[in-house]
């Protein structure tokens, strides 16, 4: 019985398929702790600031490689990809721990480098994965997808690092140990049940609901993670009950697939529904074929419609987004990437609080700019593009507030880093599939997400790397720097960067009004036609 309501046309199978993509992305943010264990690194290689931000550097170049999971979701199904991703990782992931962990020692650097950029390109197979088939699978939805997926793989960073902090006191081989064979795991079970399924009207309607309950697990996860880091110091019955609780929040969605299984079988069931599935796969399939004969027809897609990578390339807007996108979350990767620096500048001796903080603040930010953006769409048809010239502004004032230096400026810092970095990463997602299509958007993802190793070329590993091993030389620190001229200089190019990026966003968001006013107008006869 139960094999018959998991089939391929089962929503609960859909749903279950959509847990363990939230679990992916809880775990697939390992890219982002690079501050957890830089130090350990820096001090086992003896290596200098420039060269330990061009090992994080590394790690992001992998991102480029990004493009190869992309053209492969076109080709294979989303458990091989997954499956790429899970070795990656443990390779990638496995030989920094054998080294961090003194079990061998430390590689020459250029194979570091490449380790490195193995570990940091396995999460774009797993990203690709997740994000290709959800978003194809709830095609109406596609802001609260984007705002829960990326608001665990927001927290993912939050989640390994207080785990890491509850169980191995922040041990950064334990740490690295936890990076290189959690991933793996959970990929392998994912790879079971995440796949693409149709879906059916009634399931189409409760959809929005299920997307609430499951924003109020996520914040209830986010709160949770917030509550163990201002409390400060934990005693080992604490830390312990601590990690429990926050395994049990994480395995709560599951109470959505199992709604669908227990609660309404007649719409799980293939052979005895009420829904002909193989009527609506017939229906798409025949709409499929009809806008590809059109699209055969016109030399150029107007945008909204899909569009291969080679057609977005060559549109103005495309660019528009991709060097809007570089100006938010390039500087937002120089922050995290060199987080352990700049609390080490300021006096702190532990920065894993400000890892949490950038990482809970960015789920904040990731998820109700889901929401938000897909509301105001149905309400007021508002551009999307407006939140991510929202969240450029936001940074500005944030670097602003760094550079200055106030008393607990990076706590401040942290936060509203957090914050627009997770606002540009999930509005992005949706705004991509809205202007260019859903048929090529994994290798479309993924030509965007080359931002992420430029921007952290420029903006870490050319500036911040510079003008710290400048500040350092210049005091006589030798390779270390104290004091807040460290980084100074660096936040007040990135504010200027983030001006340069507000305004890109700002074009964007009015070249697409009337694009948004269709959607808005669409979204608006779906509801008349459900309420009918």
């Amino acid at each position: 019985m139960v094999l018959k309501y998991l089939s391929t046309v089962s929503p609960a199978q859909k749903w279950l398929g959509f847990v363990t993509a939230i679990w992916i992305q809880a775990i697939a943010g390992n890219n982002y702790t690079f501050s957890n264990y830089s130090n350990a690194l820096k001090s086992l290689m003896v290596l200098t600031q420039l060269q330990l931000n061009n090992l994080s550097v590394a790690k992001d170049v992998g991102k480029a490689f990004g493009i190869l999971s992309g053209l492969a979701s076109d080709r294979f199904p989303t458990s091989v990809i997954l499956i790429i991703g899970a070795v990656e990782g443990l390779i990638g992931y496995g030989v920094q721990w054998l080294v961090v962990s003194q079990h061998i020692s430390p590689l020459p650097y250029w194979q570091m480098c490449i380790f490195l950029c193995l570990g940091g390109n396995s999460t774009t197979w797993m990203n690709t994965a997740v994000l290709v088939t959800c978003m194809r699978n709830f095609k109406n939805n596609q802001g609260p997808v984007s705002g829960i997926l990326k608001g665990y793989l927001g927290l993912s960073t939050a989640i390994f690092t207080d785990l890491s902090t509850a169980l191995f006191s922040s041990s950064p081989s334990s740490f690295l140990l936890s990076l290189a064979v959690i991933p793996a795991i959970i990929c392998v079970v994912a790879a079971l049940f995440l796949q693409e399924a149709p879906s059916n009207s009634a399931e189409t309607k409760q959809q929005p609901l299920v997307f609430n309950i499951l924003n109020v697990l996520a914040f209830t996860v986010a709160f949770y993670l917030l509550a163990f880091d201002v409390t400060g110091n934990h005693g080992h019955t604490i830390s312990s009950l601590f990690a429990f609780g926050l395994l049990v929040l994480l395995a709560a969605p599951l109470i959505v697939p199992a709604y669908f299984l227990l609660a309404q079988p007649s719409l799980t069931s293939d052979v005895e529904g009420t829904i002909s599935e193989p009527l609506i796969i017939q229906n798409e399939t025949k709409n499929v074929t009809i806008v590809e004969d059109m699209a055969k027809v016109k030399e150029k897609p107007m945008i909204g419609e899909d569009h291969t990578i080679f057609e977005a390339l060559k549109t103005f807007d495309f660019w528009v987004l991709f060097l809007s996108f570089l100006c938010g979350v390039g500087t937002g990767m120089c922050v995290i990437n060199n987080l352990g620096q700049m609390g080490g500048a300021l006096g702190y001796a532990d920065i894993s609080i400000f890892v949490s903080l950038t990482s809970i603040w960015g789920f904040f930010g990731r998820i109700i700019s889901g929401m938000a953006s897909e509301h105001c769409i149905r309400k007021y048809s508002t551009p999307r593009p407006f939140w991510n010239a929202a969240s450029q502004i936001l940074m500005v004032g944030g670097y602003i507030y760094m550079a200055l230096a106030f008393p607990g400026s990076l706590y401040m810092g942290s936060i509203v880093v957090g914050i627009c970095y997770g606002v540009r990463l999930a509005v992005t997602v949706p705004v991509a599939s809205e202007l260019f299509g859903l048929k090529y958007f994994g290798l479309m993802y993924n030509v965007l997400i080359l931002n992420l190793p430029l921007g952290s070329f420029l903006f870490s590993g050319v500036l911040a790397g510079y003008v710290y091993d400048s500040e350092a030389k210049s005091s006589g620190g030798g390779n270390t720097c104290s004091g807040s001229h460290c980084y100074r200089l660096v936040f007040i190019v990135m504010a200027f960067a983030c001006i340069v990026g507000f305004g890109l966003d700002m074009v964007l968001a009015v070249r697409t009004r009337k694009l948004y006013s269709k959607i808005h107008e669409t979204m608006e006869s779906r509801k008349d036609a459900a309420v009918s």
